[in-house]
């Protein structure tokens, strides 16, 4: 479990492709200081275990199964391309954004970004079967970071960066068109299941 409140700006070092499956290799000094073999670390918001660590290189290495890539903008990723990293959540601990449980629910498209004088404002294209379950003032994590939605309509959504997540995340950077993970906020979904879809009650 993760709170989306991203800890380190870190870096693809390498890309091992497998048959069915991926090892990153991932400098992020901070989160690979108390890291051990199957911690889990949050990656562009895809929860990754880890296999082995390097403390002194600040690295560590992670699977990454064919689901997940399929599922994720992982398979697209480079050695050398950034990656907002973040440890799991210890209980007792201060939630600064939400509960994020790093499993990814679709990928959307940044549409549009328009700055401020103090923030930026980046609207994202929301697959369908994804809109109902993103609101107004709600949380989604967009790679990981915790945001607050501002605006919803059928297609897509939008939300404010401030300085610090440009500074300090991918989202900074993120192109017109560049793609990015979607974790929609998972009692949603709990309370759908529980009280039935309204497409099933239909």
């Amino acid at each position: 479990m993760f709170t989306g409140i991203v800890e380190e700006l870190g870096e693809l070092t390498a890309v091992e492709r497998l048959a069915d499956a991926a090892l990153f290799t991932v400098r992020g000094p901070l989160v690979a200081s108390d890291a051990a073999r199957g911690d889990s670390i949050a990656v562009n918001g895809v929860c990754l275990t880890v296999v082995s660590v390097d403390t002194d290189a600040g690295t560590f290495v992670a699977d990454v199964m064919r689901e997940t890539l399929e599922r994720s903008t992982l398979d697209g990723l480079a050695a050398g391309d950034g990656v907002n990293l973040e440890r799991a959540a210890k209980l007792g601990g201060r939630i600064g954004g939400h509960l994020v449980q790093g499993h990814v629910d679709g990928v959307g498209t940044v549409l549009d970004r328009r700055p401020a004088q103090h923030w930026e404002d980046v609207r994202i294209a929301l697959p369908p079967d994804l809109n109902r379950y993103v609101v107004v003032k709600g949380s989604i994590a967009v790679d990981g970071v915790s945001l607050t939605v501002t605006e919803v309509d059928d297609v897509s959504f939008a939300v404010s960066l401030i300085p610090t997540t440009r500074r300090a995340t991918t989202l900074g950077c993120r192109p017109v068109g560049g793609l990015v993970n979607l974790e929609v906020d998972v009692i949603g979904k709990h309370l759908e299941k529980l009280v039935g879809s309204p497409e099933r009650a239909l």
